[in-house]
This record gives C-alpha cells, structure tokens and sequence, in this order.
C-alpha cells in the first residue's frame, strides 16, 4: 500500500505565517516583559492579530488562522520563558476565536473588528482563570471580600466588584479593535504594492536554537510520572491535611528541579517570592479581618494558593518540555496528524530567518503599518523558498529480500526510458547460481555498463557486509555513476539496495547526501525493515513509500510520470 508524505499547501502557509508570529513572540516577549511594560501581553496578542488579519489578504484558505496559531503555540517552546504552556494555550484559543468569528461573519470589517476584539479580551479570561486555577477559589473570595471592604470605607453604593473587570474588558476590546484596523490597513498594502525581496544573513543562527533541548534526556516513563505527580500534587492539596501537602509538594519540586533545570529558572526570580509573600498576608488581613477568622487559618489559606501556585507552575513546566520528545513526534508522523510535525520542522527551521527579519520594537513604534508590511510582504518569497526545498520527492520502494525491488526499478526505468523521460543512477541485480544468490553486480543506468559488486566467497583484504566481500572496482564503478548523475543534474536518480552498509555511512552514503540536498527527484529502493531507518537518517520530509506486492510497476511509473512532467 502506498503511503504519502507530502506535505499539504496549507500547512506551508500556515508554517510560514505561525513562524512570523513565533519570532514576534519570543523577540518581543522577552523584550517586553523583562522591562515589566504595562499590558505586554496585550502588545504581542496585538502583533499576532496583525500578521493573521493582514496574511489573509493575500492568502484567503479556511483554517489557517488555527493552523498558524497551533504552529506558533507549539513553537513558544523556543522562548526563552520557562514559562509555556500559559502562553502556548492563550495563543491558540485567540487563533480559534479568530478563525470562529472570520468563519462566521466573512473576511471583512465585521468579522475582523469582532474576532480580535474578543481574541484580545480573551487574554482577561485566560489571566482570571490561570489566578483561579493557581491559586483556587479562595482567590475569588478575596478579591469581593476586599472590594466590599474598600466599598464599606468609602461608604459608597457603587458596585466595585464588577466595575474593574468591565473597565478592563473595554480596554482590552479597543486594543482588538485597533488591531484589527492595522490588520487590514497591512493587508490591503499587501494587495496594492509589490514587494521586493530581502536578502538575509543568518549564518548559522540556525545551530544556537534548539542546541539545549537536544542535550536533554527526553522520557516517556518521565513525561507519565510527571502527569502523575501533579495529579497528586492536586488531590493532595484538596484532601489531605497542610503538613502533608507541605513537605510532599516540597519533594515533588525538589525531583523536578534535580531532573529539569528550566524548571528553576522561574523560582530564581526574587519577584516570584514577592508575589508569594504577598499573597499568602493579604490573604491573611482579608481572612481575619472581613471573614473574622483567626491568623493561623489566614495564613495556611494563603499558604496553599501559594503551594498550588508552584505546582502549576513547576508541573506545567516539566510537561512542556518532556511532550518535546522526538519519539512523541515520530509517533505522530505515522498518524493522520503527520501534517503538523512536517509543519513544525519546516517552521523550527525559519524560525531564525524570521527572527533576524523582526525589526526592534522601538523601530516598530516609530511606523508600525509600514514596518509591520515590510516583514510580512515577505511571505511569498518565504512561501516559494519552501516549495523550492520541498520540490525534491523521494519515492521509496520497499519489500522483503528475494521480493523483486530490483526489477521493479529495471521495469521502472524501461518504462520511463519508452516515454522519453531519461534516467541515471545504478541498481544492483542479483547473481545467482545453483538457485543461490551468490553475489550482486551494480549496473549505471546511464550508461549500462556493469562491474561486480558483491561476492558470497571470503576475500582477503576486503571489507565486508554481512556474508558478502565489496569488491573495491565495483564499489569506485557505482560511486562514479552516482556522482556524474549528481554533476549532470539528472532529472531523477536510482540508487538500488539503500540499507545496512548505507546507514553506517558506508555504500552509496556519501552520494546520498549531496543528492537528498538537491532538488533531483530520487527512488531508492529499500529493504522494508530499513525503511523508515533512510527516513529518519537522511531527514526525508517529502516521500512516498510503495511496497512491491501491493503497487504493479506501471502504477508507480504513472506516478512518476506525473511529477516529472
């Protein structure tokens, strides 16, 4: 059966706006919050709204918005925030909200205006529950008890619960609102002046993202212990008594910190025991003296909004960085959510390009509508650099030894050759003799000439693989074929029998890499339970597998047929 591992057209695109609105977030947001700016996250909701509202102007497909905003939250991982699940989630909902209301009430003024206002207004609810669920419902409690309190005091019959809320709820609408209108303000310049493209130097910007996350040890049995932990952490806190929950939540912090040293990043901030000390003693003065109750009670209420707070915030953390497993993402790639990790190796690879075409924030402030234009004009070239990359397709035929790979790429080639679409590279056919195999010679399609390859018998001085010794002729004769096929830029290239000698970087490896680099189309025949080693050794993200019992050789010459044309 065959299996495809193209990635769609939508997905490009919503990789490419996602990745701008990541690089916006992790340049800005560190920028942002590090010098405490008032309504930070505001301004990043605000540029977030920009680049989709504007981006939809010149690429109108249903489901990017969404698409984009999963990219961008899954990317939030590259922030230097250890800090991601509570912006990663924000993210999303703002993109959902936006795609909900745009789906509903159409592309235009209406559906824009209202969509970012509640995408913005949304980052109130999400601040509300995220205190809610830190620190629990006593938080509610304290804030109407307080507000009463003050209301007593200044002996007024004004409703001081409520009016904060709505009063935020207005600014956060407006700040949509002009978002919104910047939105479109881009988009139409998008429309109505052509861009040109910049050149950008990013060096090896590429090798510095990332390069933490490669050294750790990624976990599944950790990534269940964690969920577990925090489960009991939670329950804990709801049941059992202060000193159990006290020195239990103290141990689960201290194997976190042991295990997870971003997790400590956030505990270092002497602004995190601030706030900590804070709200365990106005929890204290609101509980004893507006719910007369006694200090002690004050004390331990605020203490364990506090405790609730560092597993939330610890637990959260820790998550976020096991679900980055590799093996997580190889799993998907096997589902039908393959679209989205293929989008994100796409994304994770721009993400410094994007990065360096950000311009700083207070160059932004100067003419935000020009700036802005001038980074996001740049998504079709963005968008033609990736087909460009993606325009190599890899087709992988597959099957058990003895099974007819070999022949298949021989009826392949005729087939091609009879259609006058010419072929180069090399296929190995098996000798035989007695009904044994006793070695394999390696032919050059281009040529046809033929030299032997491997041979059953124990040669000294050979290397060898597995039963079989590499005869050094054959073995320069085959690499000479695969590198003139490379010099000539061949349309398409065979390499027969990619497997156990290739993967250990010996065979055809070296060639192998300069011609998954190009943008040649390839078939690689391979033994099925090498497959998805060649996928993941050589990084293919755009190939189709075909295995030999399943797909007749005119079938996949149509296929090829109808790429090559």
């Amino acid at each position: 059966m065959n299996r495809d591992y193209a990635i769609s057209e939508k997905w490009i695109k919503a990789s490419v706006i996602g990745t701008i609105w990541a690089a916006s977030e992790i340049v800005f947001g560190s920028f942002l919050h590090n010098l405490r700016v008032p309504f930070s996250s505001n301004v990043l909701t605000g540029i977030g709204l920009i680049i989709l509202i504007s981006t939809s102007y010149k690429w109108t497909e249903k489901g990017l918005y969404w698409r984009a905003g999963l990219i961008c939250a899954l990317m939030k991982t590259m922030s230097p925030s250890a800090i991601i699940f509570g912006p990663m989630i924000a993210i999303f909902s703002q993109s959902l909200i936006l795609e909900l209301f745009t789906r509903v009430l159409g592309k235009r003024f209406i559906g824009f205006a209202l969509g970012a206002m509640f995408a913005m207004s949304w980052n109130l609810v999400h601040k509300i529950l995220n205190l809610i669920i830190s620190y629990g419902f006593n938080l509610v409690n304290v804030y109407a008890d307080l507000l009463k309190y003050v209301q007593r005091q200044l002996n007024t019959n004004m409703d001081l619960v409520w009016s904060p809320i709505l009063i935020l709820v207005l600014i956060y609408s407006a700040l949509g609102l002009l978002s919104a209108i910047i939105g479109m303000r881009v988009g139409k310049r998008l429309i109505s002046q052509p861009a040109e493209k910049k050149l950008i130097n990013h060096s090896n910007s590429s090798q510095v993202f990332g390069q933490k996350m490669k050294n750790f040890n990624y976990s599944i049995p950790w990534l269940i212990i964690d969920v577990l932990l925090l489960v009991t952490a939670f329950v804990l806190l709801s049941y059992a008594p202060w000193y159990i929950w006290t020195s239990s939540i103290a141990a689960i912090a201290t194997v976190w910190i042991i295990r997870y040293k971003r997790a400590l990043r956030k505990l270092k901030k002497p602004s995190f025991w601030a706030f900590f000390i804070i709200i365990t003693m106005l929890t204290a003065f609101v509980v004893t003296r507006i719910q007369s109750k006694d200090l002690t009670e004050g004390l331990l209420i605020g203490l364990q909004m506090n405790f609730r707070a560092i597993a939330i915030i610890l637990g959260f953390s820790v998550l976020g960085t096991e679900l980055y497993n590799p093996k997580i993402r190889e799993f998907f790639l096997k589902t039908s959510f393959k679209q989205l990790p293929l989008a994100l190796e796409l994304s994770f690879e721009s993400l410094p390009i994007m990065i360096a075409s950000v311009p700083e924030l207070k160059v932004i402030l100067r003419n935000p509508v020009q700036l802005i234009y001038q980074v996001i004009s740049q998504i079709d070239f963005r968008l033609d650099d990736l087909r460009n990359k993606l325009a190599r397709k890899v087709f992988i035929i597959t099957g058990t030894v003895g099974e007819g790979k070999t022949t298949q790429v021989q009826k392949i080639v005729n087939e091609l050759q009879s259609r006058g679409i010419p072929s180069s590279g090399i296929y190995s056919p098996r000798i035989m003799e007695l009904g044994q195999t006793t070695g394999y010679d390696v032919v050059d399609i281009e040529t046809g000439g033929r030299e032997p390859f491997l041979r059953l018998a124990e040669i000294e001085n050979h290397e060898r693989i597995g039963r079989y010794s590499i005869l050094p002729k054959g073995y320069d004769f085959g690499r000479t074929a695969l590198k003139r096929s490379k010099l000539n830029n061949s349309r398409l290239v065979i390499i027969d029998e990619v497997g156990r000698l290739d993967l250990d970087n010996q065979g055809w490896a070296e060639n192998i890499d300069e011609l998954v680099n190009s943008s040649q189309f390839l078939i690689f025949a391979v033994r099925d339970v090498f497959a998805d080693e060649v996928v993941k050794k050589w990084d293919l993200k755009d190939y189709s597998i075909f295995k030999v019992s399943d797909n007749p050789y005119q079938q996949v010459s149509e296929m090829l047929i109808s790429h090559l044309s």
